[in-house]
């Protein structure tokens, strides 16, 4: 006999509804809109409901940060994971990356938004965004090493450049969607992916590597 489901309890059920709707808030607003007081007009909830799971705006700011990262690892990342080493994760991640706020339901990425919002600031909130994006930077750059194992691209490939250039496309396709209204965005930064992508390849299996296209 299997162990029952745990069931969430009233709490773990208010605390999502409220990360729910400041991550929609912070993905239109930004995070310095998030209050308690928006969020308890947002939500119906009182402001003594609220402040009993976030006691300061800042806490609020960092837990909807854990939440967008949360969820991009599992709309995003994890998912390219099974996908076979090399060139076919990378692809699988980018592919995940530039598609996964629609899966999410956000206007823009948060953690995007946050790292433009945050980046010239101090303090606990900035720590919190260098430190996501730190770490999916690491995570990036084992995946290129990856291709490298693989003989997918070539061995001079410089790891950390290439990552660089990886999350200029993220950036760049978010400010086309969100300031430009470009509806080729996502295909753009397609394109300049799979040049990235060409420029990083090994000759001897650049052919075969086309093929694996997905």
């Amino acid at each position: 006999m299997t162990a029952p489901e745990a069931i969430k309890s009233k709490g773990e059920i208010t605390r999502a509804i409220i990360l729910q709707a400041a991550l929609q808030q912070a993905s239109v607003s930004g995070f310095e809109s998030l209050t308690i007081g928006t969020l308890a007009e947002q939500t119906g909830l009182s402001k003594s409901g609220l402040f009993a799971h976030f006691g300061s705006k800042e806490d609020l700011q960092l837990a909807a940060l854990d939440e967008s990262v949360a969820r991009f690892n599992r709309l995003a990342f994890i998912p390219a994971l099974s996908a076979p080493r090399g060139l076919p994760r990378m692809r699988a991640l980018i592919e995940n990356w530039l598609t996964w706020t629609e899966k999410a339901e956000l206007a823009t990425c948060p953690l995007m938004a946050a790292s433009a919002e945050f980046d010239r600031r101090d303090g606990a909130v900035r720590d919190a965004v260098e430190r996501h994006l730190r770490r999916l930077n690491i995570e990036c750059m084992k995946m290129i090493d990856m291709a490298k194992q693989t003989g997918d691209f070539a061995e001079d490939i410089d790891t950390e450049q290439f990552a660089f250039e990886l999350f200029g496309i993220v950036a760049s396709c978010n400010q086309a969607r969100n300031l430009f209204r470009d509806k080729l965005a996502t295909q753009r930064a397609q394109i300049a992916f799979e040049r990235l992508v060409a420029s990083a390849c090994n000759p001897q299996k650049a052919a075969k590597i086309k093929t694996q296209k997905v």
